[in-house]
């Protein structure tokens, strides 16, 4: 009996071992990020780092259950540009697979990482390297739904050049999502026909993207807005040319961004209410964070075309 007993205990301690042995290897191979829970599939699992929640977005919606995104940038209180990583970021960077970085200066804690070291394999799409744009440049490149167009069609290549064996799938949520993108484009479009040359002020250089794309002409100082997007004091040239756009009435409403507030926006921003100037408000990042990127895009352009139709009714 003694006997019998030895060689069940041995046996159990054998197969537990055995069990251990196969999840070190699997966690190895498919490496969970920080802070975010497994997607069970049954194939590999892509760990995913966006440097940004709007791109994380994105590639959620291409990737799927066949990719574990964690975005990094998505705190609605806080100003993308002053992000500093820390041990957990650089972990997530380190053990991702595929890893997405806006570039341009935007986000250089996230290249900072990437220079560190990558495991054996990880890809990575700077996003600016894409565009062919450069620091110094306006980086604010998810506003354009141009670039955004480029940048989702790269992710879907990319997807599959890490795993082809789900190509179809890859291929079937590129096409969905573009649909989904064209409600948000299209009002874009609609802006244009309906406003195209129209005069708006904004805070910030953020909004520039999206004002080219939809035809609106915004006169801001453009020492002002760079001065602001890269957390600097303005020039006081630049302030007084604003105020007197404001108080003139030279434009037709104010854009800003929710993000970056500091005391010389708020004064724009009291301004503008003070003359009747329309105010409203954009953000950086996804907000909030729960919703998908067309959504967020699409509350803001309807804000934004709101305010415009109110400056055609009073004659403004």
């Amino acid at each position: 009996m003694k006997n019998k007993m030895y060689f069940v205990i041995i046996g159990a301690l054998i197969l537990i071992a055995i069990i251990a042995a196969i999840v070190i290897i699997d966690f190895n191979q498919n490496p969970i990020a920080p802070g975010n829970n497994p997607v069970v599939t049954g194939n590999r699992t892509i760990q995913v780092v966006a440097a940004e929640n709007f791109w994380g977005s994105l590639i959620s919606q291409i990737g799927g259950t066949h990719v574990q995104v964690l975005s990094i940038v998505s705190d609605p209180n806080a100003d993308p540009h002053e992000y500093e990583s820390n041990t957990r970021t650089a972990m997530a960077v380190a053990n991702a697979g595929y890893i997405i970085v806006n570039g341009a200066g935007y986000d250089d804690w996230a290249t900072k990482l990437i220079s560190a070291g990558v495991k054996p394999g990880c890809k990575v799409l700077n996003v600016a390297t894409l565009l062919g744009k450069k620091n110094g440049d306006n980086p604010h490149f998810w506003y354009s739904p141009d670039y955004v167009n480029r940048t989702v069609k790269q992710m879907e290549e990319d997807l599959i050049s890490i795993d082809p064996s789900n190509a179809s799938y890859y291929e079937q949520n590129y096409a969905n999502l573009e649909l989904s993108l064209g409600p948000y484009q299209d009002r874009i479009a609609e802006i244009s026909r309906q406003f195209n040359g129209t005069r708006v002020a904004s805070t910030e250089s953020v909004f520039q993207y999206l004002a080219n794309a939809a035809g609106l002409n915004v006169v801001s100082p453009p020492a002002f807005t760079q001065a602001v997007s890269e957390g600097n004091d303005p020039p006081a040239q630049s302030v007084v040319e604003f105020e007197e756009q404001l108080n003139d009435g030279n434009v037709s409403l104010l854009v800003y961004n929710q993000q970056t507030v500091t005391p010389i926006t708020e004064n724009m921003k009291t301004l503008a209410a003070h003359d009747g100037i329309p105010i409203i408000g954009i953000t950086e990042t996804v907000q909030p964070p729960g919703v998908s990127f067309q959504d967020w895009m699409n509350s803001e352009l309807i804000s934004l075309q709101n305010a415009l139709n109110s400056t055609k009714t009073s004659g403004s």
